[in-house]
């Protein structure tokens, strides 16, 4: 990171996403938003479809995706807001989405997730979180190629954590086969995947226009958070000695996300991890924010990928 200017943005960790857009045009653009139905998908959407975008929401709860669509419709005048199935932990759902996108798509916001959810495996055997949140996004971004080739200066924005602080991704024990269980790591590991995931991405698609970059929205109460109660939360902030987070509104965690879809301070630019608006730095020992080195490695980036098609491929 150390031979690249740090982008720095007008905005912060209060701006919202409605700020952070203000006057950017985005007629004629198409986006896909997964997770679009809850949390700070919902305000991704409504910020992008107030630009002018053509917006489908990626969702699992079908009923949940045609309430936010009408909400977003209602609050933008933009009637150009579609609702799509898609479950990132089901790959037939994943290659049966990517079947039905017809045409060029200028942005990809990467949002849905899961957090510390108790040990769950898919089908294949796959690790539910790192499934999800890595696989699922992997495996529909790279369906999506051509679609986003064919825009033209295509942007993919991977919504990571600062979670990934506590875990790298341990190769040796992706699925958590031999080691116990530990939703935390889990939720770490796959969080660490969403940034390198846009680092060798951005490397790969070059020649294509395309660029990736991942971000930390902040601390924001959403659904998100399903599997995880206040006590619980008080536990790991006495372990990691962290202050208690100051939680932003929605429309600010929303922020970061618009800003790395849509500002011009990005053309051209990938491999990048973004917080409250702007380029964050390295990880300083006994800090909470910044980016760890392993998760801008691009040796281990490449690792990713390759481990991440040969999983794929079965």
């Amino acid at each position: 990171m150390a031979e690249n200017a740090r982008i720095t943005t007008p905005f912060g960790a209060t701006s919202t996403a409605a700020e952070v857009i203000a006057g950017i045009d985005l007629t004629g653009r198409r986006v896909i938003v997964t997770g679009g139905a809850s949390g700070i998908g919902v305000e991704t959407a409504r910020a992008l479809a107030g630009a002018g975008a053509a917006v489908t929401l990626a969702v699992r709860n079908l009923e949940a995706g045609e309430r936010t669509a009408a909400d977003v419709i209602a609050t933008t005048g933009n009637k150009q807001v579609l609702v799509a199935p898609l479950d990132l932990a089901d790959q037939a759902s994943v290659a049966s989405f990517v079947a039905g996108w017809e045409g060029p798509l200028h942005i990809l916001v990467n949002n849905a997730g899961v957090m510390a959810s108790p040990e769950t495996r898919t089908p294949e055997g796959w690790e539910l979180q790192f499934a999800t949140n890595h696989l699922g996004h992997f495996a529909l971004t790279r369906g999506l190629h051509p679609a986003l080739a064919a825009a033209g200066g295509a942007r993919v924005v991977s919504v990571s954590s600062a979670a990934h602080l506590r875990s790298p991704v341990v190769f040796e024990d992706i699925h958590f086969r031999q080691r116990p269980y530990d939703p935390w790591a889990a939720y770490g590991q796959s969080k660490t995947a969403n940034v390198l995931f846009g680092v060798e991405g951005t490397r790969q698609w070059a020649d294509d226009g395309i660029t990736i970059n991942a971000l930390m929205p902040g601390g924001i109460r959403t659904n998100l958070q399903r599997y995880v109660d206040e006590a619980e939360l008080e536990r790991l902030r006495a372990q990691s000695g962290a202050a208690a987070p100051s939680w932003k509104s929605v429309e600010a965690g929303a922020a970061t996300s618009v800003l790395v879809a849509t500002s011009s301070l990005l053309d051209g630019i990938g491999g990048r991890y973004f917080e409250d608006c702007n380029e964050a730095g390295l990880n300083q020992p006994g800090t909470r924010n910044g980016v760890a080195a392993y998760a801008v490695d691009p040796e281990l980036a490449a690792r990713l990928w390759q481990v991440s098609v040969e999983t794929l491929a079965g």
